[in-house]
């Protein structure tokens, strides 16, 4: 191409309030119901064509789980080699396109996010994996155009990080795509999650074989359309519902096999780099393992915290989305001098506190992703009630007649390790360890080695040297690190997301860090003056 395209400077998506008698809720509610009223037939879509197999699976809502959406098809082994054949196919087309090219697909799924599809996305998402109109908004809509236009830049960044040429030579350096497919891995809490993936390696001219969470298949089909009407074309991304195990037996032995995108439990993850690993002979290149993973979050209050903002982060940081965010603070440390303060603060907030169906925007609490996330949460609840080492400070009640409804429960505990300090529910739990003032340094201490998980934090303090100390005390704590903020929340462009430990690889998605891992870079040295004599001068 001749010309040197450059992407305009991204800026992040206005998130839309939707106030009562707004057209934009009126808009939402019209595709929320026409949506809510559709039996949906879901297939795989492998090369561009849509697939329907005989293995089908209900499309259930988790706050009206008896409601008839729909079915979606399964991939068996059959279909998964498909994909993998439509990929690898569509390949050499697409890494040969200008990247510009390739970007411009996003850029127009970025618009196409802004305007018709904001109401399809936010709908299927509310109906799908209950988040509230709030929540839907800033992920399904937000935050996936933020990825499309932010990444796009990252692109045109990682292209023009080229090295210096002496005199005589022309040096520079190409970002190849990897050599074979990715497997894209999704998880069903975050639908803008589900759209970068797949998405982010693509933009590098790589290719994917994309296998969604069974509990978000409906909005991810409404993203395979969006990326179908903004022009990507057939087989460049493929769409294939099945079960993973399944999915690992036949793609990671396969010789095109060249990396991981993975969004999910920490379990699977390491399931995952164990089987590439014995399967290492068989591959043309080592696979490119990149994965988010688990997390236990935590809150950390200095005795010198706001106390109102505390409170407030801790209810906001715990329990917006049912506490099913990676993110979600789930464990919390507090001064004994002001926890009686934040505890009254707490209990009368969460009192007012409304939970239903998302389709009703009273409701800040909605339903928990399906009957094992119920069933996992509630054994947790229950297990903090029969122990003499805590209390249930409030909530601790659930009730699975009509949807996966479990109230915000705070647990406060006596013992630091207790069992919901340690292990991840991802559920609106928040377990709460009160410690003396005089204690600060022995608390940094068991915060850090209470979990194996290091995804995100957050401290509360006023006094410059506390935050600083804290902060460095901390510092392989979390990869997101908040102060005097709640742990969620984290936008493209401002705050690039990811974790160590058992909490993944780091490689920050929303960030050029991510998408390089997507590239096998070549250096290339051009000598425009090729010596002529093969003796050198000191020999003469």
């Amino acid at each position: 191409m001749n010309a040197l395209n450059t992407v305009n400077p991204p800026k992040n998506e206005p998130i839309y309030k939707y106030l009562k008698g707004s057209k934009e809720r009126e808009r939402l509610y019209q595709e929320y119901d026409k949506m809510w009223n559709t039996e949906h037939k879901i297939p795989l879509i492998i090369g561009g064509k849509e697939i329907f197999t005989e293995t089908t699976q209900r499309i259930v809502c988790p706050h009206d789980h008896k409601h008839n959406l729909g079915t979606y098809c399964m991939a068996g082994e059959k279909e998964i080699n498909m994909a993998i054949e439509a990929a690898m196919q569509a390949k050499q087309k697409w890494e040969s396109l200008d990247w510009f090219e390739r970007v411009s697909v996003f850029l127009k799924a970025a618009e196409l996010i802004s305007t018709k599809y904001r109401y399809i996305l936010n709908a299927s998402t509310m109906i799908g994996q209950s988040k509230n109109i709030f929540q839907a908004e800033i992920d399904a809509t937000c935050e996936l155009a933020d990825f499309f236009r932010f990444n796009a830049k990252y692109v045109e960044q990682i292209y023009k990080d080229q090295p210096e040429s002496t005199p005589g030579y022309q040096d520079r350096v190409e970002y190849r795509p990897l050599e074979g497919f990715i497997l894209a891995i999704t998880p069903f809490n975050f639908t803008s999650i589900a759209g970068n993936l797949p998405s982010a390696p693509a933009m590098m001219g790589n290719v994917a074989v994309w296998k969604p969470s069974s509990t978000s298949v409906l909005s991810n089909y409404y993203l395979m359309k969006l990326f179908h009407e903004a022009g990507l074309p057939d087989g460049v991304i493929n769409f294939i519902p099945c079960r993973g195990t399944q999915l690992s037996n036949v793609a990671m032995v396969n010789k095109h096999f060249a990396g991981v995108h993975f969004t999910g439990s920490t379990e699977v993850f390491r399931t995952i780099w164990k089987t590439s690993a014995q399967n290492l002979e068989k591959l043309v290149s080592y696979p490119r393992i990149v994965g988010e993973t688990g997390g236990k979050d935590f809150v950390f209050a200095h005795p010198s915290a706001d106390i109102q903002k505390l409170a407030i982060a801790l209810l906001q940081g715990s329990f917006e989305f049912q506490g099913q965010k990676c993110s979600a603070a789930s464990r919390a440390y507090v001064p004994e001098s002001i926890w009686q303060q934040v505890k009254d603060i707490m209990t009368k907030a969460m009192k007012e506190m409304k939970m239903g169906s998302p389709r009703e925007p009273e409701n800040f609490i909605n339903a928990v992703i399906d009957k094992t996330s119920f069933d996992k949460t509630m054994g947790y609840i229950q297990y903090a009630k029969d122990s003499k080492d805590a209390e249930i400070m409030a909530g601790g009640n659930g009730d699975d007649s009509k949807g996966y409804f479990i109230e915000p429960t705070v647990i406060v505990t006596t013992d630091p390790k207790f069992k919901t300090m340690q292990e991840e529910i991802f559920a609106p739990v928040l377990t709460i360890y009160v410690y003396k003032d005089d204690q600060v340094d022995q608390t940094l201490d068991l915060l850090d080695n209470t979990s194996p998980y290091a995804l995100t934090g957050a401290i509360f303090a006023r006094d410059r040297h506390d935050i600083n100390k804290i902060t460095r005390r901390l510092t392989h704590c979390a990869g997101n690190f908040y102060v005097n903020d709640k742990p969620t929340g984290a936008v493209v462009g401002q705050q690039p997301f990811g974790g160590a430990r058992a909490s993944g690889t780091n490689d920050k998605a929303g960030s050029y860090l991510n998408l390089i891992r997507w590239t096998s870079p070549r250096t290339v040295k051009e000598n425009f003056n090729a010596n002529s004599d093969w003796s050198y001068e000191y020999m003469k």
